[in-house]
C-alpha cells in the first residue's frame, strides 16, 4: 500500500481543521442565538422537504449518514422539543413516520437566518468566488 505523502498529509490536516473551524463557527452562531444544534437543521431541512407525505426514519438515517441509534436519539430530543412528530404508518401499523411540526417549520427558519450568516463568515468572506469555484471542484473530486 502506498503511503500518502507529506503534501497529502497536510492537505488532509488543513481539509479537517477547515471542517472543524466552520462547524464551530455555525454552532458558536446557533448557541449564541438561542437556537438548536446543527444536528437538528439537517432533520428538521428533510422533514421539510418531504412535506405532509412524512418520512421514515430508515429513509431519513439514508439521506443524512447518520447511525441508527444516533438518529433514533436525536429525533427523539426533537420530538420532545415540539418540532417533529413520529406517527405510526398507515401501510403497516409497526413503522413509523416522521413529520415537521409547524413549530418546527418556525426554528428551522430561524436557525437558517442564523446558519445563512455564519456560513458566509465562516467560508464566504474569506474566498474569492474563483476559489470558492475551485475549493467546491477539488471537494467534488474528494467526495465523488
Amino acid at each position: 500500500m502506498k503511503r500518502p505523502t507529506e503534501l497529502t498529509i497536510t492537505a488532509w490536516a488543513r481539509l479537517l481543521r477547515a471542517h472543524e473551524t466552520a462547524l464551530s463557527t455555525v454552532e458558536t452562531a446557533l448557541k449564541e442565538a438561542d437556537l438548536p444544534p446543527l444536528s437538528w437543521y439537517d432533520v428538521l431541512l428533510e422533514l421539510e422537504r418531504v412535506g405532509d407525505e412524512g418520512i421514515r426514519p430508515y429513509e431519513l438515517q439514508n439521506k443524512l449518514l447518520l447511525p441508527q441509534y444516533g438518529l433514533s436519539r436525536l429525533l427523539t430530543r426533537i420530538e420532545k422539543a415540539g418540532y417533529l412528530e413520529r406517527l405510526s404508518s398507515e401501510e403497516d401499523g409497526r413503522g413509523q413516520l416522521v413529520f415537521i411540526t409547524p413549530s418546527g417549520r418556525s426554528v428551522r427558519a430561524r436557525m437558517w437566518s442564523v446558519y445563512a450568516p455564519a456560513i458566509e463568515g465562516a467560508v464566504g468572506k474569506k474566498l474569492t468566488c474563483v476559489q470558492a469555484k475551485s475549493l467546491s471542484n477539488l471537494l467534488g473530486k474528494l467526495i465523488a
